[in-house]
């Protein structure tokens, strides 16, 4: 059976918290690469929290089955979860681990159709962004070349900054450059004529550094994990 995929916009008042929703009906094993982001999965029966991964893993829905999920936005997990994303790190946590028997009956109403992620989500939101986080993340994903750079001329200290950024999106400022601009080179494969134009287009330093990134978040190398992106 072919992988079917897709994602659609958050309703208008989530979409400060939700990057997207998506839902997944294929049952070709898919290699998940690190995105910065935080998911609300709901697969088969369970719901749990994907947090923020550093590598890749394998998802495979099972045979019949209709994953879906709520994508937070980078560094606003934490204002419905209750937590530090980097508590999350690398981890899938049900939701009765999560926040107990809250949790247990809020996964029930979701399995049982009485509530959707996206209700959940709307019912636990509490606080908003950290502005400098947000901010922080704006500049990183703007493609800056250096953390250094994306630091410059914020009020609060650079120390202080850091952990707070690590705590809201699960790592810190330099992990996670480098995991948009892996994610750049990602959206950018498919019209890219080859690796080393991929790695400018994307603002690697050069091809030797977009392969060891490749290495480390996708497992493969890189001609290999960019060959199927075409």
């Amino acid at each position: 059976m072919a992988t079917v995929y897709r994602e659609t916009t958050a309703p208008g008042l989530l979409r400060d918290v939700v990057r997207c929703q998506w839902e997944d009906t294929g049952e070709a094993p898919k290699r998940i690469v690190p995105d910065g982001c935080v998911d609300l999965v709901r697969c088969g029966g369970e719901v749990f929290v994907a947090g923020p991964d550093t590598t890749a893993w394998t998802w495979e829905t099972p045979p019949g089955v209709r994953a879906s999920g709520v994508r937070f936005a980078p560094g606003r997990a934490g204002s419905v979860l209750g937590l530090g994303a980097d508590e999350l790190r690398d981890q899938r946590v049900p939701l009765g681990d999560l926040w107990g028997k809250e949790g247990e009956l809020l996964a029930e109403r979701v399995l049982g159709g009485a509530a959707s992620l996206t209700d959940i989500v709307a019912e636990r939101r509490a606080g908003g962004a950290d502005r400098e986080v947000s901010e922080l993340i704006t500049r990183l994903d703007g493609g800056v070349s250096r953390v250094s750079a994306a630091l410059e001329r914020f009020t609060t200290g650079e120390r202080q900054l850091r952990r707070r950024f690590t705590l809201a999106v699960g790592y810190g400022p330099a992990t996670y450059l480098r995991v948009t601009r892996f994610q750049r080179a990602v959206r950018l494969a498919a019209t890219a004529p080859d690796l080393a134009s991929l790695a400018f287009s994307a603002g690697y330093a050069d091809q030797a550094h977009l392969s060891r990134d490749c290495r480390e978040f996708a497992g493969v190398q890189a001609r290999e994990f960019f060959r199927a992106k075409k």
